[in-house]
């Protein structure tokens, strides 16, 4: 049986275009290239969708937390052995209030939540990996994205690697930092380019193969 591989995250795992608002295909999305990195052995799921974030209930869009998804998601999928879940990209929305602590915090208890839902194959409990994003940049504030995100997302994104990784040490779940080896495009600053989710493949299948 095929190794399954759930990849939980925002519009940078959906594959969000930032040049046309298209969807890259699937030669781009990171996603796809580790399924096809790891082989027919693997099974990779993506489970990608714009907007989404950790816990925060988003008053403008209905669907986008996390929290509630991501039980009956992960049952819908099992057996599996991995949960990657990259998100903290939205929840630097200035309209959701938090600080970069917070969205750690937010993140860390949807892996708990993940790590709970017994789907998977001998233990009936999955392993959950955990990516910090890379870091939104700063120009983000010259494009029209600043009038939906607010402000400081660059300086929250910033932190937020810091803050997981504290949070995450000493518990069962592991640990990608991509913040510094991965950068955003240069059109809205906040998502990947063709290079960007290339890179990120790479630093995921690294990490993936040392876990399962």
């Amino acid at each position: 049986m095929q190794k399954r591989v759930v990849c939980f995250g925002d519009s940078n795992t959906w594959g969000y275009n930032a040049e046309n608002t298209d969807r890259f295909s699937e030669d781009i999305r990171w996603p796809c290239l580790l399924q096809r990195w790891l082989g027919d052995y693997y099974q990779v799921v993506e489970e990608g969708l714009p907007g989404r974030t950790s816990v925060s209930e988003d008053p403008l869009f209905e669907g986008l937390n996390a929290y509630h998804y991501i039980h009956p998601c992960l049952k819908s999928h099992a057996p599996l052995e991995l949960v990657v879940i990259m998100l903290g990209t939205n929840d630097t929305k200035e309209r959701f209030g938090l600080t970069a602590y917070n969205i750690a915090q937010g993140i860390v208890r949807l892996a708990h939540k993940a790590k709970s839902t017994e789907t998977g194959k001998e233990t009936g409990i999955p392993k959950v990996l955990v990516v910090a994003p890379p870091i939104i940049d700063p120009n983000y504030c010259n494009t029209n994205v600043r009038f939906s995100m607010g402000k400081n997302c660059d300086v929250k994104s910033k932190e937020l690697p810091v803050y997981l990784k504290q949070l995450i040490a000493g518990t069962d779940i592991e640990f990608l930092d991509t913040s510094e080896a991965v950068s955003m495009n240069d059109i809205d600053y906040m998502h990947l380019d063709k290079e960007g989710h290339e890179l990120l493949a790479e630093h995921v299948l690294k990490k993936v193969k040392e876990i399962i």
